[in-house]
């Protein structure tokens, strides 16, 4: 069954890693995604947002790609589309742009068509098409996600945040793609560095589910990537060697970078001490950056009620200035 008056929904941003878990740790962020998908006449598209400039408006556009397997999924044909986008999530910065496009497409695909694949189905296209569960898992269920991707099915569990966690993140003025973050990691690691992440992750998880955030410090260290990605982004290892000691529980690169994300204790109050050490250490290095609050999303992929007197740019508007 198609929705002919189509469908809107709503997709939170995401932080992978979150220090020793990579590829396999994720967190829903209060930045957000939004989705309008209607079968029409013609493929037509409406991007709204800084975020969207430079996105293909034919056929080659993801969220149009990523709509016609679901379609071909389920069986059904829904060749033209109207579609439309605004983001508020930053492109190519780690901050899972691409992801919460391949969910929001997945998602409102779907939904147009009656919901016939179930949320595993979802996940495993979705991990397919990123190439890794951590980022469209947060994503699609929304909260913190661990999750294992053996090629063709994600597993999953999800941690409910924990309610004194706000999260710190400083966008650099300067993009950095995925490829390139992977083209610095080495082929191999030692036993003893992948001992040391496994207890890590371990222990992360733990204090996640079990809300001890005093375990956090211990447990974001990594010898898997970030060493390595030191050397793309200019101060950060002198952050992550000692934001810690400017009030933050942990810090970790958020993905695959430039993003620097911040783990906090809001009842700490080291707010302002914490944000003027990361300004200040990145300015140093001639980096200009955005400092944005955020707080774990416990919402994933979200269909929205379509109000018949307001239009879409109408309702985003609304929400981001709520």
């Amino acid at each position: 069954m198609i929705v002919n008056e189509g469908v809107r929904v709503k997709v939170p941003a995401s932080t992978a890693n979150l220090g020793p878990g990579f590829d396999t740790l994720g967190m829903a962020l209060s930045l957000y995604a939004w989705i309008e998908m209607k079968p029409a006449e013609k493929t037509v598209f409406h991007l709204y947002g800084d975020q969207m400039a430079g996105i293909p408006l034919d056929k080659s556009n993801l969220i149009y790609e990523v709509a016609q397997s679901v379609f071909r999924e389920a069986g059904v044909m829904v060749p033209e589309l109207e579609i439309s986008m605004y983001s508020d999530i930053p492109l190519t910065r780690g901050l899972g742009s691409s992801a919460s496009a391949i969910v929001g497409a997945l998602f409102a695909a779907n939904c147009l068509i009656g919901s016939p694949l179930d949320e595993s189905r979802l996940f495993d296209m979705a991990t397919a098409l990123e190439g890794h569960p951590d980022n469209v898992g947060a994503s699609l269920f929304g909260g913190i996600i661990t999750a294992v991707w053996d090629g063709s099915h994600a597993e999953y569990l999800r941690i409910e945040p924990p309610t004194e966690l706000d999260v710190l993140v400083a966008i650099p003025d300067f993009q950095l793609s995925t490829a390139k973050a992977r083209e610095v990691l080495p082929e191999a690691v030692s036993l003893r560095d992948a001992v040391y992440n496994v207890s890590r992750t371990s222990l992360l998880q733990a204090a996640l589910a079990s809300n001890r955030l005093d375990l956090i410090p211990f447990a974001m260290q990594d010898r898997l990537h970030q060493p390595y990605r030191s050397s793309l982004i200019p101060g950060m290892a002198r952050i992550l060697e000692e934001a810690t000691a400017h009030g933050a529980l942990g810090v970790a690169l958020s993905g695959a970078g430039p993003t620097l994300l911040a783990l906090v204790d809001r009842r700490k109050q080291t707010e302002a001490t914490l944000e003027q050490f990361l300004l200040g250490v990145l300015n140093e290095q001639g980096i200009v950056a955005e400092m944005l609050w955020l707080k774990p999303c416990t919402l994933g992929a979200t269909k929205l009620t379509i109000e018949e007197d307001k239009s879409f740019l109408e309702i985003i508007k609304g929400e981001v200035s709520a």
